[in-house]
C-alpha cells in the first residue's frame, strides 16, 4: 500500500516537469565527421516509403524535404530531385524508419 502510494506520487511529480519539443522530437546520429539530427519527420499517408523531414547537419538547419526511401531520392524545396549520397541524411532517415 505504502509503496504504491510512493510510486503514484513519484509519477505525479515527474509528469509536472516540462520537456521542450526539441528534446522530445530530436534524434541525432554521428556519421563520419557529421552530426545529423532529425528535427521533425512525417510519413506520407499515400506513399508509405516517403517521408517529409526537417534535419540539421552539424547544427545547420535544412528546410523540410521529401525523402523517397524506395528509390533513394530526395526532393528539395525547389523541386530538384537528388539521389541519396552514401552515409548522408537520406540513409539515416530510411534506416531509422525501417525499424
Amino acid at each position: 500500500m505504502k509503496s504504491s502510494f510512493i510510486t503514484f506520487l513519484l509519477l505525479l511529480v515527474l509528469s509536472l516537469f516540462p520537456v521542450s519539443p526539441v528534446e522530445a522530437k530530436s534524434f541525432c546520429r554521428l556519421l563520419s565527421d557529421r552530426t545529423i539530427c532529425i528535427l521533425s519527420i512525417k510519413r506520407s499517408a499515400k506513399n508509405y516509403w516517403e517521408y517529409r523531414a526537417a534535419v540539421s547537419v552539424n547544427g545547420a538547419a535544412r528546410p523540410i524535404e521529401v525523402y523517397n526511401c524506395r528509390d533513394r531520392l530526395r526532393v528539395r524545396q525547389d523541386g530538384k530531385v537528388v539521389q541519396f549520397e552514401p552515409e548522408r541524411v537520406g540513409e539515416v532517415i530510411c534506416n531509422l524508419m525501417q525499424r
